[in-house]
């Protein structure tokens, strides 16, 4: 099967040759790489997101297979929903679901779910594809779409993709899709938002949690974040770093209601 985009000609350009230089006019000329484990990028617009999220991606070093979880918006399907073989189409043609790594994840557990309806109108990963592909160049991957959960059940479904992918860890990318801080003031976003990211930067996922919690963070994708770090640190993870934090201010000039966008880089 091939999921068409959902969100192409509003959260991006839809034509090829329009997308490719509004992406190139978010990406940094950088000329060094690091070496990455993971990234955490944000899903908006790319009027308001992207250029957190292309100068994140175009500072480390490509990988040919990627696992995107994001946040699932809508409710629909199961607690985790991996969506496991044919191809995902953006402007930029098809990118194929690595079939090989979403069956060794779903031979591993049952937390995780071959199920494509949480997938077919959540726009958290489909946004991540065409920032990547374009700076990237060619991959495969691996979609899954977190329900908000416990702590305990973040921790199961991080093992059951460590359990799948740690054979192919020299290949692969992990990719956390979330926003932050919505719809506050720019200074109060600023302030709940460094508390959230200084447990992340601390690949903590149990402190982020409790830091959302208290705090009253609305950061849509905590539940992929808090899967994200547990895998990370499983394949190795030691250190993490902010690449660029902004709010939709930025953007708008609007800072009595924003969105906090950050994008992490974790090694």
């Amino acid at each position: 099967m091939v999921r068409n985009p959902v969100v192409s000609g509003q959260f991006y350009q839809d034509k090829s040759s329009e997308l490719s230089k509004e992406i190139e006019v978010l990406t940094p000329k950088l000329h060094q790489k690091t070496k990455a484990l993971g990234l955490i990028l944000p899903h908006a617009a790319y009027l308001y997101s992207g250029r957190v999220a292309a100068t994140t991606v175009s500072g480390v070093v490509a990988k040919r297979r990627i696992l995107i979880l994001g946040p699932n918006h809508s409710g629909i399907g199961p607690d985790f929903s991996l969506w496991s073989k044919g191809a995902w189409r953006i402007p930029f043609g098809d990118i194929e679901i690595d079939e090989q790594m979403a069956q060794s994840i779903l031979s591993k557990d049952d937390l995780i779910k071959e199920d494509q309806s949480a997938h077919l109108f959540e726009h958290s990963i489909e946004v991540q594809l065409p920032i990547l592909k374009k700076i990237f160049g060619s991959f495969s991957f691996v979609p899954v779409c977190c329900q908000i959960k416990d702590l305990k059940t973040y921790e199961k479904a991080a093992n059951q993709i460590y359990q799948g992918v740690r054979l192919f860890k020299e290949d692969l990318l992990l990719v956390a899709s979330t926003d932050m801080t919505h719809y506050e003031t720019d200074a109060s976003a600023r302030r709940k938002d460094r508390a959230a990211l200084e447990s992340i930067v601390g690949l903590d996922e149990s402190r982020l949690l409790d830091m959302v919690s208290s705090m009253n963070i609305s950061m849509c994708g905590v539940s992929a974040v808090a899967v994200f770090l547990r895998c990370c640190k499983l394949l190795g993870a030691t250190k993490a770093s902010v690449s660029l934090y902004e709010t939709s201010a930025v953007a708008s000039g609007d800072d009595s209601s924003v969105v906090g966008y950050a994008g992490v880089v974790v090694s």
